[in-house]
């Protein structure tokens, strides 16, 4: 080989060498666009389920946002409930009984208005996770003791019952 043959060989290693290196550039640059799409999609979706979730978060609190002022209210309608029912027949066509008797059905308008429901408890199967037992060991109930109250599905205030036997 001549020094001419090799010089002219130098010059086309350098020329591969340089497509080499261009294409690894190119495919370095598509493999980087392709990874910030990945990430940019996975950011996306991380960003959409946050906005989802937090939704839910907020929607949850508003449903039990003013439980805790229903908890202050829900033993004076107790007590109004309890006040009506130790009325006698004498003093029952006085205008009072029957202004408290409207006072009852207000609170209970508001209560139902709020999300707020009386769990039934007479003559029905003891439910361990709405009613507590304090009398008896059956499974019916035959009395109730105490109100228990339901806010949206979730129990507030577990019944008190006596049940039979």
């Amino acid at each position: 080989m001549t020094n001419k043959d090799k010089k002219e060989e130098k010059k086309k290693q350098p020329k591969k060498e340089k497509i080499k290196k261009t294409d690894k550039k190119q495919v370095e640059k598509k493999l980087s666009k392709e990874d910030y799409k990945n990430k940019y999609l996975r950011a996306l979706a991380d960003y959409q389920n946050l906005l989802k979730r937090s939704s839910e978060e907020k929607q949850e609190f508003a449903k039990f946002a003013n439980e805790n002022f229903l908890m202050d209210v829900i033993p004076v309608y107790d007590n109004l409930k309890v006040a009506l029912k130790h009325i006698n027949d004498e003093v029952e066509s006085n205008g009072w009984v029957t202004g408290i008797k409207y006072v009852v059905k207000q609170f209970k308008n508001f209560l139902e208005g709020n999300g707020v429901e009386e769990i039934k408890t007479v003559g029905e199967n003891f439910d361990h996770s709405t009613m507590e037992a304090l009398k008896g060991k059956g499974e019916k109930v035959v009395k109730e003791l105490k109100s228990g109250y339901k806010l949206k599905g979730k129990v507030i205030v577990a019944a008190k019952v006596e049940l039979e036997g």
